[in-house]
C-alpha cells in the first residue's frame, strides 16, 4: 500500500502523463480505501478543470 504522499504525487503526475499500470492500481487501491484522498484527487481534476476554462476565456 502506498502513503497518502505518493498517492498525492501520482493524482497530480496523471492530470500531465499518463501513468503506467502498476502507478495506476497502486493509486486505485489506497482512493479505494481513503476518503482524503479522494477528495484531494476530485479537487486536482476541478482545479485543471476551472485552470483550464480560465485560460480558454483569456484568449
Amino acid at each position: 500500500m502506498i502513503s497518502c504522499k505518493e498517492a498525492s504525487r501520482l493524482a497530480s503526475q496523471q492530470l500531465e502523463r499518463q501513468l503506467t499500470l502498476g502507478e495506476r492500481v497502486r493509486l486505485r487501491l489506497h482512493l479505494a480505501i481513503c476518503v482524503g484522498c479522494r477528495r484531494m484527487e476530485k479537487q486536482f481534476r476541478f482545479l485543471r478543470a476551472a485552470t483550464g476554462a480560465w485560460m480558454s476565456q483569456r484568449d
